[in-house]
């Protein structure tokens, strides 16, 4: 087997799991964050409560590059699916004359916002590299499946369209108008991932403080609670209407 043949199998063997990948980020994360705070049970919260806000702002960062990428997306394109690619067609314009891979992009930021909750400079820098190591192997694997598919139009795009980091002076208009419906649809899962992820750490901190299981009943607390309410509504109207159901997205 040669090397680029081995590349897309390991691409396409990453991409059926790379649902995975956030849990095992977490578990490590949860772990490199307990640990000192088992041996300095006081934490101190002032330049914790800084790294709060830091941490949202990326995470949002990420968070939007998503909404933005999805919401002018059309039907079978730019999606959640697992099993195997999916293209009905090829993205070209809106983000995706800027960078071929808007949505790892964001999810780049949406999780080094929150592995900023860790508190650890290393635990960042290891994430920052497996990420890389991750999806490397998986947009090598996309792309072999989008050239095959497009061909020269593919190989076209790809010439003058960067893998990762956004060329803003390419940008094209998309061709399609944003669809709201599709993006709480598709992306509901990300928003309450950011506040229940800062929910757990921030009250792990609380706990220790207080050398006692506690919930602090603050803005974050509140702000977590509307979002998972969000996503439940959003998910009963996925799942038993068609309100959100557009045609062609």
């Amino acid at each position: 087997m040669t090397l680029q043949e081995q590349f897309e199998k390991q691409g396409n063997f990453l991409f059926k799991y790379r649902s995975y990948l956030p849990l095992i980020i977490i578990v490590a994360g949860l772990l490199v964050y307990i640990f000192p705070l088992l041996k300095n049970p006081n934490p101190s919260f002032t330049s914790y409560t800084i790294l709060v806000f830091v941490s949202l702002a990326i995470s949002f960062i990420g968070f939007a590059i998503r909404v933005y990428t999805v919401g002018y997306t059309p039907a079978n394109t730019s999606g959640r699916n697992t099993a195997e690619q999916i293209a009905d067609e090829l993205n070209t314009t809106g983000i995706y004359s800027i960078v071929r891979h808007p949505l790892y992009l964001g999810n780049f930021f949406m999780w080094l916002g929150a592995t900023l909750l860790t508190a650890n400079g290393w635990f960042v820098v290891i994430f920052v590299l497996v990420y890389w190591l991750y999806y490397e192997r998986i947009m090598y694997a996309e792309e072999q499946f989008l050239q095959r598919k497009f061909g020269e139009t593919f190989l076209r795009w790809a010439e003058k369209t960067p893998t990762f980091i956004p060329a803003f002076h390419r940008f094209v208009p998309s061709r399609y108008p944003f669809s709201w419906k599709k993006a709480m649809k598709k992306e509901k899962n990300g928003l309450v991932a950011i506040f229940i992820l800062l929910f757990v750490f921030y009250n792990i901190r609380y706990s220790f403080k207080n050398h006692h299981f506690s919930i602090d009943l603050n803005w974050i607390f509140w702000v977590t609670l509307l979002t998972v309410l969000l996503y439940l509504v959003l998910k009963f109207l996925k799942k038993k209407t068609h309100i959100l159901d557009e045609k062609g997205r």
